[in-house]
């Protein structure tokens, strides 16, 4: 059972480790996966303005020429008022005067509404291209600052892992499972803990629990914490045999 608990021991020394390693990092890699997220919908912000831009560009075009084409209907239906013989052709001329008329005002009032549209389209493109840049550049410094950190982590963290590997495989998928399962449910990643003046986590345990963590031959739980409390000299061989 000895070997059984040092082997836990032994995990949960490297996992620390491990998590050292993490908090050197800081908040960088969940802030570059926020700022990947953020320009991604700028990016289709950007892309659904610059269509909409060109869509409404060629919509003007569209209405200015329709606009031309109806006043030299206009000309034309007027000059042949001046020449009908009857009223029926005078007042078809007229209808069809009215309906150019109409559409030349329809027109116009849409061109004012591209207008505004343009601005307001333009003026959203300029900013989301402002926020873009700023967004970029704070992503790119970030992956320099993470890339430095893994850079200068990196021998120690692949030697970390290494050694954890070898330490699953001589733990049991029992003992492994139970260890993961209580490391998975606690904040601070301590499924392991050594036991410090009688006490674990700073919470004071029963004489006759103490005695049996000082036996070193069962896995004892801390009926507060629910963690694995050992002897110190657990921790310090796995510092031994790992640092």
């Amino acid at each position: 059972m000895r070997e059984v608990i040092q082997n836990l021991v032994n995990l949960q020394f490297i996992d620390t480790k491990l998590d050292e390693l993490k908090k050197m990092r800081g908040d960088l890699p969940e802030d570059i996966a926020d700022h990947e997220t953020d320009i991604a919908r700028i990016e289709s912000r950007i892309k659904k303005n610059t269509a909409q831009a060109k869509d409404l560009k060629l919509e003007k075009a569209k209405l200015e020429l329709e606009i031309q084409d109806a006043g030299e209907l206009i000309e034309k239906y007027e000059a042949q008022q001046m020449t009908v013989r009857n009223n029926r052709e005078y007042d078809a001329l007229t209808k069809e005067l009215e309906a150019q008329k109409q559409l030349i005002e329809n027109s116009h009032s849409r061109l004012e509404e591209i207008e505004i549209l343009q601005q307001e389209t333009e003026k959203d493109l300029e900013e989301s291209k402002e926020v873009l840049k700023e967004k970029q550049d704070e992503l790119d410094a970030m992956k320099k600052n993470l890339g430095k950190v893994i850079e200068r982590t990196k021998e120690e963290e692949k030697e970390l892992l290494e050694s954890r590997e070898e330490a699953v495989s001589m733990l049991g998928q029992r003992y492994l499972r139970s260890y993961s399962r209580l490391r998975n449910g606690l904040t601070n990643g301590m499924a392991v803990c050594p036991m410090v003046n009688g006490a674990c986590m700073g919470m004071m345990m029963p004489p006759q629990i103490q005695m049996e963590v000082r036996r070193q031959n069962k896995i004892v739980i801390d009926e507060n914490s629910g963690r694995i409390v050992v002897d110190p000299e657990f921790f310090e061989n796995a510092r031994k045999q790992l640092n």
